[in-house]
């Protein structure tokens, strides 16, 4: 910090130092943001494990009093379930309908995709941080190696993501007249309704899974439709921080049913269908 301090100082541009300056505060209130949320992470714990506010003052050399105020200060728990700084949405890109790579066409997202990312958009800003978003090129090559990453693209779009999914032993996207996912460990299919009988609902896969590289993992949304991804992200809205509590930033997966508004396509209701399979001992 004090190297970071005297980089900033010594910049002699006035307004390149004032750039630096409000660079760097960035940087710094980034990092306060998630040790706030460390801090009250750890005060619900020790308060879960028994220890009154009274006592965990006392280990604190703080009166009672601010130990209720720093429980309830700061992002909440749950924020670490997507990242601790600028979170990236990568979602599929497809060419514009009619036209192949070989017209120069456009690459465009669906509806639901777009309206996905302002909603996981607005979850984050609430709990301290941004998100961007980037469309993964038709071809499906997205780089998974990366932290604060969510990947919502379909196995089909991207043989990159078709690749990791392979090794979830539990839930698997398979196909024969239409796209379904199986658990493997109960034994049991689940079909898109929208396949079925043409209700309008879905079934989305949500999971957290290891990167290419080794060195962390990624948050990953698929749905047998499009809108199945939408019922995960309302999922997510609605029970981020039982999930979290459930998971924490282990690796895991599931699956997620909703039913939706045919013409608005809003998610009216999601709730998960399978065990919350653990991917790590």
């Amino acid at each position: 910090m004090h190297d970071d301090m005297e980089q900033v100082s010594g910049i002699k541009d006035p307004v390149d130092r004032a750039k630096a300056a409000i660079d760097l505060m960035a940087r710094y209130q980034s990092r306060v943001n998630e040790l706030s949320r460390i801090r009250r992470e750890a005060i619900e714990e020790a308060q879960a494990a028994g220890m009154t506010q009274a006592e965990i003052a006392t280990r604190l050399g703080v009166s009672r009093g601010r130990v209720g105020q720093l429980a309830s200060a700061g992002p909440p728990p749950e924020r670490a379930f997507f990242g601790t700084d600028l979170i990236t949405v990568s979602v599929a890109g497809m060419y514009e309908a009619g036209k192949g790579p070989d017209q120069n066409p456009s690459e465009v997202v669906t509806r639901e995709d777009l309206n996905n990312f302002e909603h996981l958009r607005k979850l984050v800003t609430g709990m301290k941080l941004d998100a961007q978003y980037e469309v993964i090129p038709p071809a499906g090559i997205v780089n998974l190696n990366r932290h604060n990453h969510v990947v919502i693209c379909g196995p089909r779009r991207s043989p990159i993501v078709a690749q990791v999914l392979e090794g979830d032993d539990n839930l698997r996207f398979q196909k024969d007249t239409a796209w379904h996912v199986i658990d493997q460990v109960a034994g049991k299919e689940y079909r898109s309704p929208l396949d079925e009988d043409g209700t309008a609902g879905d079934v989305g896969y949500l999971g957290r899974l290891p990167r290419l590289d080794g060195k962390g993992t990624f948050l990953y949304i698929a749905g047998i439709h499009a809108i199945g991804a939408s019922g995960v992200v309302h999922y997510l809205e609605n029970n981020l921080a039982e999930l979290y509590r459930e998971v924490r930033t282990r690796r895991f997966s599931t699956l997620i049913s909703c039913r939706y508004d045919p013409q608005t396509l809003e998610v009216l209701e999601s709730r998960r269908v399978t065990p919350l399979y653990r991917h790590e001992g």
